[in-house]
């Protein structure tokens, strides 16, 4: 039982296998996850909130418990993070076409990568699980505040028109 929880964990973690990625994992992990957006975007917001919820909820689980199963903390090997903060950056823009969802993944990895306040000290300071997924669901905050912004004020669309 324990074995199958944490087998089931580390899939969970490592988003089917793309943390294991011996360059850039978390990378990796958000760029798995631009086709998960992009079938998602038939979606109403309310909906695709839920499954980021779901996806959030999962993370934390999954990563404490990978992370205790490796004996590490907030392994490398770990982008469930990824996949939900850079869900959480497209969250209000449009999900079906190519320019947001690269813009998107630009714009979230630069905030992970970067870890402008408060997500270096959220990185540094909670532990667990939820330490995990926390810094990369705050970058995803500051990605999603970023991409509302270009929609609102006309880049989105000016860079889909080209």
């Amino acid at each position: 039982m324990f074995r199958t929880l944490n087998s089931l964990s580390k899939a969970i973690a490592t988003a089917l296998g793309a943390g294991y990625s011996p360059i850039a994992p978390g990378t990796c992990g958000t760029a798995v996850t631009v086709p998960l957006v992009f079938a998602l975007s038939a979606l109403p917001v309310w909906q695709y909130s839920l499954v980021l919820a779901i996806v959030i909820a999962a993370g934390i689980w999954a990563a404490g418990r990978a992370d205790r199963a490796w004996g590490t903390h907030d392994a490398q090997r770990i982008v469930i993070d990824e996949v939900a903060g850079y869900m959480l950056t497209m969250t209000f823009v449009e999900r079906a076409h190519a320019v947001p969802l690269l813009v998107g993944f630009v714009v979230f990895r630069a905030f992970d990568i970067i870890k402008p306040p408060p997500i270096r000290w959220l990185d540094q300071h909670v532990e667990g699980g939820f330490g995990v997924m926390l810094d990369d669901v705050a970058a995803g905050v500051l990605g999603m505040v970023t991409m509302i912004a270009l929609d609102r004020f006309g880049a989105l669309a000016w860079m889909m028109s080209l």
